[in-house]
C-alpha cells in the first residue's frame, strides 16, 4: 500500500481506498502509474496527462497488429467514444503506414540509378503519434463495424433518454396530481365549515370533477343553507315571538341568533312596558338576564312597585289585621301588642299611644255584662300605597268590622264600624281609628 496524490483532486490518500474521501472518485483498481514519469492516473486514459506516454494498461489489452483479445463481454462494454477513438485511430496508422511505403519505394528507385559523384540523403522519417491501442470485434477492425458499433450506441441513448423523458413527466404528474388533490380537500373542509353560500358554489364551480362524496356533501350543505335562510326571512318577516323562537329553536347555532335575541328581547320589552306592572316587568327581567333593557326595566318596576299594591302586600294587611281582631276575641294582650308598632300616632283620636293604651282599648270591649265578644272581618279592604323610604311604603287602609256580644241576660247584641288605619312599613298596625255606622250602611 503506498500514499499517493488523488488524480481528481489532488488530496493524498492510500492507493488501496476504495474511493477518495475528498471528491468520491474511485481508486482502488481505477488508477495506473506511469512507467516514464512516475505520474499516477487514471487507468481509462490513453495516455499520461504528464509526458503523453502511452497507458501500457490499455497498450497490453491488444496484440502487435492491433487485433483485439478482449473477450465478447467486455467488447460489448465498449463505450461510444473508445469505439470513435478506435476507427479514427485506425485511420491514422493506415495513412502513416501509406507515408512509410511511399518513402520506402522512393529510396529502393534512388538506390537502382547510377551512383553519382553527389549523394542524396534519405529524408528522415517522421515520428509516428501516439495512437491508443485499437480495439475492435473483429480480426479485421474494419470501420464498417465501429459505423455500426456508433449506430448502436447512438440508439441506446435515445431509448435511455425516452425512458428518462417519461420517467421525469410521471414525476411531475404525480407531484401535479398530489398538489391538486391536497388544494382541493382544503377547499371542501373550508367549504364544509362556511355558512356562506357563494362560498359552497364556489367549489362546485372549481372543483366540478371533485370526488363525488365531496360533491354530495357540498350541495347538500347549500341546500341546508338555503333552507335556513329561507327560514330566516319568515321569521324576520312575521315579527312575532314565536316565529324567531321557533327559528332558533330549529336553527341553535345559526349566524343569526344573536339577532334572534335581540329581536325577542325588544318584543318582551315593549309587553312588559306596556302592561307597566310589576309582575310585567318581573318577568321579562328574568327572562333576560343580560337584556338591552334591564336598567329601564329595573327603574319602572321600582316605580310600579310604589304606585301598585301587589297581592302579597295586600295579604300582609289581611293577615296583619285578622290576628289584631283575634287577640281581642280570645283577650290575648301579648298577642294585640306584637301586631302594634311601639308607639301609634292615632289611637281612638289619641295621639302618640303607647301599646299599653291599646290593651287598655281592649279591656273596655269587656264590660261588667258581656260574656263573649267575637269580631267579623268583612275583607273589603281598600288600600293605598306611600312610599316614606327607598321602597319603604306606608299603607292606609280602610275597611268594615261586625261585632257580636253576648250578654249576662242571654241576649245579643251587633254591632258595625268602619275602621280606618295605617300600617307601617314594618307591616305593624301604626294608627288604628273607628266610628260605628247603622246595619243599612
Amino acid at each position: 500500500m503506498a500514499i499517493i496524490k488523488c488524480p481528481e483532486c489532488g488530496r493524498q490518500i492510500s492507493d488501496k481506498a476504495p474511493t477518495c474521501p475528498s471528491c468520491g472518485v474511485e481508486i482502488a483498481g481505477k488508477i495506473t502509474k506511469c512507467p516514464n514519469c512516475g505520474e499516477i492516473y487514471f487507468s481509462n486514459l490513453e495516455m499520461c496527462p504528464n509526458c503523453h506516454e502511452l497507458n501500457p494498461s490499455l497498450t497490453r489489452m491488444t496484440s502487435p497488429t492491433g487485433m483485439s483479445q478482449q473477450t465478447p463481454a467486455c467488447q460489448a462494454s465498449m463505450t461510444k467514444q473508445e469505439a470513435e477513438n478506435a476507427a479514427r485511430q485506425n485511420a491514422i496508422r493506415q495513412e502513416e503506414n501509406r507515408r512509410q511505403e511511399a518513402l520506402r519505394q522512393d529510396a529502393f528507385r534512388q538506390q537502382a540509378r547510377p551512383q553519382t559523384p553527389v549523394r542524396t540523403a534519405t529524408p528522415p522519417t517522421p515520428p509516428v503519434p501516439p495512437v491508443r491501442p485499437q480495439q475492435s470485434n473483429s480480426p479485421s477492425g474494419g470501420n464498417g463495424e465501429g459505423t455500426q458499433e456508433k449506430k448502436k450506441s447512438n440508439r441506446g441513448v435515445i431509448i435511455i433518454s425516452l425512458i428518462f423523458a417519461f420517467l421525469v413527466c410521471g414525476i411531475f404528474y404525480y407531484f401535479y396530481d398530489s398538489a391538486n388533490k391536497n388544494k382541493e380537500l382544503e377547499a371542501y373542509e373550508y367549504a364544509m365549515q362556511s355558512s356562506d353560500p357563494m362560498v359552497l358554489q364556489s367549489y362546485l364551480d372549481t372543483y366540478k370533477d371533485a370526488d363525488e362524496a365531496h360533491r354530495d356533501s357540498i350541495m347538500a350543505h347549500l341546500e341546508l343553507l338555503k333552507q335556513t335562510d329561507q327560514d330566516w326571512t319568515n321569521a324576520v318577516v312575521s315579527g312575532s315571538k314565536e316565529a324567531l323562537q321557533a327559528y332558533l329553536d330549529k336553527y341553535p347555532d345559526s349566524p343569526h341568533k344573536q339577532e334572534v335575541l335581540n329581536k325577542i328581547d325588544s318584543i318582551d320589552w315593549n309587553v312588559a312596558k306596556n302592561a307597566d306592572n310589576v309582575e310585567a316587568y318581573q318577568a321579562y327581567l328574568a327572562a333576560h338576564a343580560n337584556g338591552s333593557h334591564i336598567e329601564e326595566a329595573e327603574n319602572a318596576m321600582k316605580k310600579a312597585k310604589s304606585r301598585d299594591l301587589q297581592p302579597e302586600e295586600k295579604d300582609m294587611v289581611s293577615s296583619l289585621f285578622r290576628h289584631f281582631f283575634q287577640s281581642i276575641n280570645t283577650r290575648d294582650a301579648d298577642g294585640l301588642q306584637a301586631s302594634c308598632e311601639d308607639i301609634l300616632s292615632s289611637l281612638l283620636g289619641k295621639n302618640s299611644a303607647t301599646k299599653a293604651d291599646v290593651v287598655t282599648f281592649m279591656n273596655k270591649l269587656y264590660k261588667e255584662d258581656v260574656t263573649n265578644l267575637n269580631w267579623f272581618l268583612a275583607n273589603d279592604y281598600q288600600i293605598k300605597k306611600r312610599e316614606v323610604g327607598d321602597e319603604d311604603y306606608e299603607y292606609q287602609v280602610q275597611f268594615s268590622a261586625r261585632e257580636e256580644i253576648q250578654l249576662t241576660d242571654g241576649t245579643k247584641k251587633t254591632n258595625h264600624f268602619k275602621i280606618n288605619a295605617t300600617v307601617s312599613p314594618d307591616g305593624k298596625v301604626s294608627a288604628f281609628n273607628m266610628s260605628k255606622i247603622n246595619a243599612a250602611e
